[in-house]
């Protein structure tokens, strides 16, 4: 027995002396606030206090605990309380998987340090990870932690600060996927393909079956539906469990169940490997064998748009660019890894787990396996960052056959690498082209041809080809435009979304070649994008007419930054300034994208809102509760959420596209609309009725008038509610023709980023001084949730910029895979601009996916300002750089 004191009270544990710390506080003591995202002190969501210090949990053995006092983010101090509160005034909590760990470390340093500078923050705090904030937002909090701390907003409706509804919850130690799991559940293990393209055989399994602890053996024989999904149904093409041969490196081979208390060791598996010839290029593939034989040429599908004469334009244009640009694969890098649990409830399937689209896992999970819909239920846990990979399949068919085979409870907990090796990636891509301008400098022509390495399976290759010549004008008039993008299949990972499906990298070449053409037409780079930016009444390369159209101002916005850029790099080795915008239209393209909440009142006078949109850290829950609150008339804090929960709450789609504030909100709009009538109906009131809750009683006043409704004397509906009302919201959109023209979007968001850094020559490295980002929002909801999508968007810029690239084998972890830490992201400006769209509800637009799409342009950019140097490929890792610079010198 291991003592010591944990939280200010005794514990005492039975565990090995060198077991991991992390484990036996989750395990056998459930203490599930510390984190575990790596397993390998990379990442720091494990993160407690031994004796006031901060320590990895997972690089501690248990035993350096005994006597001494252990505080996890289940603790009581003065510093968490100070730090809880700035926290959610700040903003610092997104997904919260990184919280625990952060709240730790930060709490270490104002014990030290009780009024510490951002500068301190950092360098206190750089060994924790984030992947959703960009950091500036908890540098901010926990340097306010140190002083008088301001009332948290908790009311307000549209346009107010006010805290996340589920702030509470993150800031305590939310419940993600690996958090919760029914007494007894079994352990299930995956085994997975050590090579990218094999043939295997699986032997005998009685006498590994046989074995102590092993609960149960699955194979793909196991499966007793369609096993082959896609998160596009007519694309359905990736087994959950494959047969031979394995695509990919990471492809699931095989599952065993271990009993809860047994070492789930899955050494001496029967099974043979043959490796196979693997296609690892877009050009090996095209002319390579067939990887799905119903796609020749290995490509998936082929996407374009053409408008006007894009050659004749260019053969008489003044002035033309052209160029090309590589990107990698990049991996999403959440902090959790994929995990959940699942069980019976009578013969329903119930799955727990951290995902994006409750609604499409309960169809392609039902699918895989040969259940009908309604006997499978998705509780979605909270989402430890997610960035679009968290839309695929991942465990949930895997636990899922498991629990119904066994009838046994069951979960699943990816380790790191097991996590980067089988999920899905940004999409590698291989684009080229040129662009011209008339000798005003007004854009004549593009021609533009990108091919995007799906992987193995189909995924949201279709999406991303489709997408990408739909944008990859940019936010500018262009009268005549060729553009063609292409998926193609290798035996690499699969490539999925990754917010801004293909977007940014179409960006990174356009971007950088409109700088080019600006140079060539001698206008000032940012004036250059001003006059050719859309405007209401233009008509974009599919041919719909905009309105609403806010790029110019967000360009606008920008001038008296960059005149003071300019002016402090002038004369300054190695000093530059860069710009990039982007456009980006909100939900899926040119196809149905429904969204349906529900809201009612309880016979207690609640405002309860089922809205099944699910929150990855971007706001959703506390969004849509204030649009609806705002609709409704009603006060945010008199809102209960309930949901996502397949089983409680309509489909609210996928949580991707940057849809839910516009398509979701729309609903919540609509049904909260429809509430108020009601209520108004009922009391016979006219539209300028005042709504306010006493109790039970819905007090409706007009004028000097004021009707009671008493809610407790309404029978109550099929959800126990007084009274409701549900909306669904498809945006109008129309198919895309042969040439790509039609209407693929109800409404676009739009936004330009301007960056400053140096650049050290010698080295290749590059220092990123000041970012500032003014983005078209249509109408801000809540200003500190927009800067926080902001401010993380601008971070993920920065990695696939400067120093992400994902590799298979090789980069499988938080170690030797870097995304950006504090010390990465400089001081951000964030410029909300509000140019209402009137198809968003209250005019709001979408905001997540746009942010990215501009910096890593934007960054190229100022590199080749400061150096004049023209970067090519990406991440503009140093020895690229040396050689970029070489070829200017």
């Amino acid at each position: 027995m291991i003592a010591f004191t944990l939280n200010g009270e005794p514990a005492t544990v039975d565990a090995p002396p060198t077991e991991r710390l992390s484990l036996t506080l989750r395990e056998r003591l459930g203490m599930v606030g510390t984190k575990v995202g790596c397993d390998a002190g990379d990442c720091g969501a494990c993160t407690v206090l031994l004796d006031g210090a901060a320590v990895c949990a997972c690089l501690t053995p248990v035993v350096r605990a005994a006597g001494r006092c252990l505080t996890t983010v289940e603790g009581e101090t003065p510093e968490l309380t100070r730090l809880r509160a700035a926290f959610l005034a700040y903003g610092a909590a997104q997904c919260g998987i990184c919280t625990p760990g952060m709240l730790l470390t930060a709490a270490e340093l104002l014990t030290i340090t009780p009024h510490p500078s951002a500068a301190e923050v950092e360098t206190a705090l750089g060994g924790v990870l984030c992947r959703c904030t960009g950091y500036r937002s908890i540098i901010a909090a926990v340097v306010a932690a140190g002083q008088p701390i301001e009332p948290v907003v908790t009311e307000g409706g549209v346009g107010t600060a006010v805290q996340r509804l589920d702030g509470a919850a993150k800031v305590a130690g939310d419940s993600f996927g690996a958090d919760e799991w029914p007494s007894g559940a079994l352990l299930v293990k995956a085994l997975r393909s050590p090579h990218p393209h094999a043939a295997f055989q699986i032997g005998d399994l009685a006498a590994f079956r046989a074995r102590p602890g092993v609960a149960a053996v699955f194979t793909a024989a196991d499966i007793p539906g369609r096993n082959a999904f896609s998160v596009i149904p007519p694309f359905a093409d990736q087994p959950a469990i494959a047969t031979s041969p394995a695509r990919f490196r990471g492809e699931c081979v095989a599952l065993v169940a271990f009993e809860p208390d047994a070492d789930p060791d899955l050494s001496g598996f029967p099974i043979l490997w043959t490796p196979l010839p693997a296609l690892s290029t877009m050009a090996e593939a095209e002319a390579g064998t067939l990887i799905h034989p119903d796609r020749p040429g290995n490509i998936l599908i082929e996407g374009q748009v053409r408008k006007g004469n894009a050659a004749k334009a260019l053969t008489s244009s003044a002035h033309v660019v052209e160029g090309t640009m590589t990107t990698a694969f990049v991996e999403h890098a959440y902090i959790e890894p994929e995990a959940g649990a699942a069980w019976m409830d009578g013969d329903q399937l119930v799955i727990r787990a951290c995902t994006q689209a409750p609604g499409m896992d309960r169809e392609d999970t039902a699918a895989v396996l040969g259940l009908t819909v309604d006997r499978v239920r998705i509780i979605p846990s909270a989402v430890g960052g997610g960035f679009g990979s968290k839309l695929d399949l991942s465990l949930q068919p895997l636990i899922g056959l498991v629990a119904l085979r066994t009838g046994r409870p069951c979960r699943m907990v990816y380790d790191r690498q097991e996590s980067m090796a089988s999920t899905t990636k940004r999409h590698p891509a291989q684009m080229r082209g040129r662009i011209g301008c008339d000798s005003s400098g007004r854009i004549t022509g593009m021609e533009f041809e990108g091919r995007f390495n799906t992987g193995a399976y189909s995924s949201w290759g279709p999406t991303v080809a489709n997408r990408v010549p739909v944008h990859v004008s940019g936010p500018y008039l262009t009268p005549n435009i060729s553009a063609t993008a292409r998926a193609i299949h290798t035996h690499g990972p699969v490539s999925g979304a990754f917010r801004g499906f293909g977007v940014p990298q179409g960006a990174l070449w356009q971007e950088t070649l409109y700088d080019q053409l600006a140079d060539k037409a001698g206008i000032d780079r940012l004036e250059f994008r001003i006059l050719n930016a859309l405007r209401d009444g233009d008509a974009s390369a599919t041919g719909q007419v905009l309105r609403a159209v806010g790029i110019q101002d967000c360009l606008t916005a920008l001038r008296p930054q960059w005149t003071r850029a300019m002016a402090s790099a002038a004369g300054r080795p190695g000093r530059g300034v860069g710009v990039a915008a982007c456009w980006y239209g909100c939900g899926n393209t040119a196809l149905p994208n429904p969204s349906t909440i529900r809201i009612g009142l309880s016979a207690r006078g609640e405002v309860v809102l089922h809205q099944g949109a699910t929150d990855i850290g971007q706001g959703s829950n506390t969004v849509i509760a204030q649009i609806a609150a705002e609709a409704l008339g009603l006060p945010l804090s008199a809102v209960r959420l309930i949901g996502p929960d397949t089983a409680l709450t309509p489909d609210a789609g996928k949580t991707s596209a940057s849809r839910q504030t516009f398509v979701s909100g729309r609903a919540a709009k609509a049904a909260a609309e429809r509430l108020r009538a009601d209520l108004l109906r009922r009391a016979n009131a006219g539209q300028g009725a005042t709504l306010t809750l006493d109790g039970a009683t819905v007090l409706v006043r007009e004028g000097t008038v004021v009707a009671r409704i008493d809610l407790t004397s309404l029978p109550a509906d099929a959800q126990g509610l007084a009274l409701s009302a549900e909306a669904t919201y498809d945006p109008p959109t129309s198919p895309l023709d042969a040439d790509g023209q039609g209407v693929p979007y109800a409404l676009y968001g739009y936004g330009a980023q301007m960056v400053e850094l140096e650049v050290d020559p010698a080295l290749g490295t590059v220092n990123l001084l000041k970012i500032t980002a003014a983005h078209d929002l249509g109408r801000v909801i809540n200003p500190v949730l927009a800067r926080g999508q902001i401010e993380g968007g601008i971070a993920q810029g920065i990695g696939m910029a400067l120093m992400e690239e994902y590799l298979p084998r090789r980069t499988e972890n938080l170690h030797d895979y870097l995304i950006p830490t504090f010390g990465d992201v400089p001081p951000v400006e964030s410029l909300l601009i509000e140019v209402p769209d009137p198809e968003g509800p209250f005019g709001a637009k979408g905001l997540g996916e746009h942010v990215l799409i501009p910096t890593a342009p934007a960054i190229l950019n100022a590199i080749r300002h400061a150096t004049g140097a023209q970067i090519t490929q990406v991440p503009a890792l140093p020895h690229r750089m040396l050689a970029a610079i070489g070829d200017v010198t």
